[in-house]
């Protein structure tokens, strides 16, 4: 991966026969029974309704995709990817649901993951560090970890998932991409390396 991590921001993976054929959907993950968008990042109740979206993907977004889109089901044909707080999702859902999901891709990942703190707040976790492992007889997803590294916004915590998986034996691939902060051209990076694998 990392001979690829600063290749190719445009193109069309498909095309070029670097990946399968795939549905890409992209859901909005703000899930609060209350609220329509996030209007604070330093408020805890508001990174909840984030935590909240792997029931409104499990229990809504996939039962409607299976009955509108003619798509292959199960765990070798089932990605998450995410950006930023995306990304933190994309690990935790992993975590949540290796039954469903093969693979998952996590893009300098916010931090809350596990406890931390950063310049916003004190986050309390959605795991504690040594929940961070998957139980014996589940094969874990190919997971895919990243960040620029110039990113001054999630800063260190991209690497220190890095560090708590391979603390953990979780499995994953991890790299940096040069000359990156928050953006591009670490986004087009990691999903370009993350779809012409050409897993499922």
């Amino acid at each position: 991966i990392a001979d690829r991590a600063y290749v190719l921001e445009t193109g069309n993976i498909v095309l070029e026969g670097d990946a399968k054929e795939m549905i890409v959907v992209y859901p909005f993950i703000y899930s609060s029974k209350t609220k329509q968008q996030c209007t604070a990042l330093d408020d805890p109740q508001e990174w909840e309704a984030y935590d909240n979206f792997v029931n409104d993907l499990v229990d809504d977004l996939m039962p409607f995709m299976k009955e509108n889109y003619s798509i292959k089901e199960g765990r070798e044909n089932t990605a998450v990817a995410g950006f930023s707080m995306g990304g933190r999702e994309a690990l935790a859902i992993g975590m949540y649901r290796p039954d469903l999901f093969g693979y998952i891709c996590a893009v300098a990942p916010a931090p809350g993951l596990v406890p931390g703190k950063d310049g916003f707040a004190l986050h309390i976790g959605q795991f504690k560090e040594e929940e961070i492992c998957y139980k014996e007889g589940v094969t874990p997803p190919y997971t895919l970890i990243l960040c620029g590294d110039k990113d001054s916004v999630v800063g260190k915590f991209p690497e220190s998932y890095d560090e708590l998986y391979t603390k953990n034996n979780v499995p994953h691939d991890w790299y940096v991409v040069k000359k990156s902060d928050h953006g591009d051209p670490a986004i087009s990076s990691g999903f370009y390396n993350f779809c012409a694998r050409n897993l499922w």
